[in-house]
């Protein structure tokens, strides 16, 4: 905010029309920094160039004149000029600061036009109508064409139309269902996965984002390595993956205190509440979980919860059981879980949880929060808490993979009892959740191992699935024979794709004890609603997974049946000098040829 103009003001009004009482930012620390006091109220000569105050006399005329600095300018151009490929992240970066810059202006001139187009109006009937002609009549014969040359794609859309049905049969209310937040938010999450997926300059830009993100989190290893040495962080889980999430964690602190986070996301729900119809307050919680945790969302309208409809909470419960959180993603990442993935799960998992909510709990009720603008409580606590969430990580892990291990012990001993030899949990799972992997897209072959890790990640949690998919993909990569006897050491890399896309959400039953905790914590007068809603939210969130699986699986190419045989592929490779004391050769190998798209990996027989 302008100096001359933050004396007086009774509020401070964040871009989307959010309004936020003025000691909100003042007394209770949630919105921090220069961020989120500038991108408000009507103030085009505001640049947040930079998020802390200005008190320097030059650097403040040169920010509220508008004037780019010449040396950086000069900079910018010759760094493009000597090597724009090199310059790629500086080009991103100066294109975010311009659209923060601009977006004051754009707000101010062109929002009432872009609300004429989005919010209800008289000829939205109309509008609606054309909307489900231009669907029937363009969309889904060019899907069902499209995908009728790869069978293996026309079975992920079937099972996306049959995930839509079955959520829709357990409706609560099968009348009341707003189609426009239905037909749109699916139209969203298809046209964000097309996009990513499909398209050349999408699949680059998401898969050039999750390598930065990859460069990002490997400065972990300069403050882990320093702690705790070289020999715990390349041997030892804890000492490996743990201080990732430290690091993401205090990175996300940053930016809460810096505005950027809260700004973000109230862009995002402001988007989805326009074009979907859906309220501020749960509008703004799904918008949220994209970034943080399933119990640190909840607290961006913890003042609104108390008031909700139970369809409002059922969509605030949806969200965080529909994603990750970023401080955990950083982990999976670590893991070898492509980042790009990832990223595009999380980020489509928004707008289609909150239209499936809509259609398992439709709206009965009178929305207190129907007519204003946007609503932001922002608090900021989760990353400074990241000490609490690395023991948690580790605790969990501890009992998870302990309970799993009793429970297949226990299992292998009733079978033998009966001579059934080999049962256990992962057993029992591939079987009864088969039918559903295929239905995502995964081969035949490759469903069994894609229940396994379905159950894991209900049952348990994802964190201990997406290591397994992990020691999969590993075992790929390594070159080792796809069958060990009678068991699958790997996957293909449609199906770990399609895998990643359905394990990316805290769906799980241990999860029901944290959400209720955290909600209840907030609201203890709603802890009957509470309880009623949790378990159908969670069906859902688990459903919203499998249907980004399937929208993956309907965009992926089908996997080729021959095995590659390329010379990193047999392994028969054997490595003199440094590299034949390297834990791993092949696959470090398989890495660098593969990032470098060397000839070697590509699978001539």
């Amino acid at each position: 905010m302008c100096p001359q103009t933050a004396e007086g003001l009774s509020s401070v009004s964040l871009a989307a029309g959010v309004v936020l009482p003025k000691s909100s930012s003042h007394t209770d620390g949630n919105i921090k920094g220069g961020l989120g006091r500038t991108f408000g109220g009507n103030e085009p000569h505001c640049w947040p160039w930079l998020v802390l105050r200005i008190h320097d006399p030059m650097a403040h005329m040169f920010l509220t004149h508008n004037v780019p600095s010449p040396a950086y300018l000069c900079y910018f151009i010759a760094a493009c000029w000597l090597n724009f490929q090199r310059a790629l992240a500086l080009v991103v970066i100066t294109a975010v600061v311009v659209f923060f810059v601009s977006w004051g202006p754009l707000k101010s001139h062109g929002r009432n036009i872009l609300l004429l187009y989005l919010t209800p109006h008289l000829f939205w009937d109309f509008l609606c109508r054309l909307l489900v002609v231009g669907h029937v009549v363009g969309l889904i014969p060019w899907l069902i064409l499209d995908s009728s040359r790869n069978p293996e794609q026309l079975i992920s859309l079937a099972g996306f139309f049959f995930l839509v049905l079955f959520l829709f049969a357990c409706s609560k209310h099968h009348g009341a269902v707003y189609w426009r937040a239905i037909f749109l938010g699916l139209g969203l999450e298809f046209l964000f996965g097309l996009i990513v997926l499909r398209t050349t300059p999408g699949n680059q830009a998401f898969q050039w984002l999750g390598d930065q993100v990859q460069f990002f989190l490997g400065y972990t290893t300069a403050g882990s390595s320093f702690v705790f040495g070289n020999t715990l962080i390349e041997e030892v889980f804890a000492f490996q993956t743990l201080p990732i999430v430290v690091f993401f964690s205090c990175v996300m602190s940053i930016l809460y205190y810096l505005g950027v986070m809260q700004w973000l996301i109230v862009k995002i729900s402001w988007l989805l509440q326009v074009s979907m119809g859906t309220t501020p307050a749960e509008t703004l919680s799904v918008a949220g979980n994209i970034f943080v945790g399933q119990t640190e969302a909840p607290l961006l309208v913890r003042p609104y919860l108390a008031d909700m409809t139970r369809s409002e909470i059922h969509a605030v419960m949806t969200g965080g059981f529909s994603t990750i959180a970023g401080s955990v993603m950083g982990a999976y990442i670590s893991f070898g879980i492509d980042a790009a993935s990832l990223i595009a799960a999380s980020v489509m998992a928004a707008p289609c949880a909150l239209a499936m909510s809509k259609l398992v709990y439709p709206e009965v009720e009178e929305s207190k929060f129907k007519d204003k603008r946007n609503i932001l409580e922002a608090a900021s606590n989760g990353a400074a808490a990241s000490v609490g969430l690395v023991a948690n990580i580790a605790a969990n892990l501890i009992a998870f993979l302990a309970m799993l291990e009793f429970i297949n012990a226990a299992l292998r001993w009733f079978g033998e009892m009966v001579d059934i030899e080999g049962l256990s949990f992962q057993v029992i799972c591939s079987y009864v959740l088969m039918p559903v992997a295929f239905l995502m897209g995964a081969n035949w072959a490759d469903s069994p191992l894609v229940a396994e890790l379905l159950g894991i990640k209900i049952f348990l949690n994802e964190f201990v699935a997406y290591q397994q998919l992990a020691t999969y993909k590993k075992n790929r990569l390594s070159g080792l024979e796809e069958w060990d006897g009678s068991r699958k050491q790997w996957i293909s890399e449609r199906s770990e794709s399609i895998a990643t896309f359905a394990l990316c959400g805290f769906a799980n039953l241990s999860s029901i004890g944290i959400m209720l905790g955290g909600l209840a914590s907030m609201v203890p007068e709603r802890k009957g609603d509470l309880a009623s809603i949790v378990l159908r939210a969670l069906l859902t969130g688990i459903c919203v997974s499998m249907l980004n699986a399937c929208l993956a699986g309907r965009s992926l190419p089908p996997t080729s049946g021959a095995r590659k045989n390329s010379v990193l592929a047999n392994g028969t490779l054997s490595f003199t000098g440094a590299w034949a004391g390297l834990a791993e050769s092949v696959l470090c190998l398989t890495q660098c040829c593969g990032h470098y798209n060397h000839t070697s990996c590509a699978g001539t027989t």
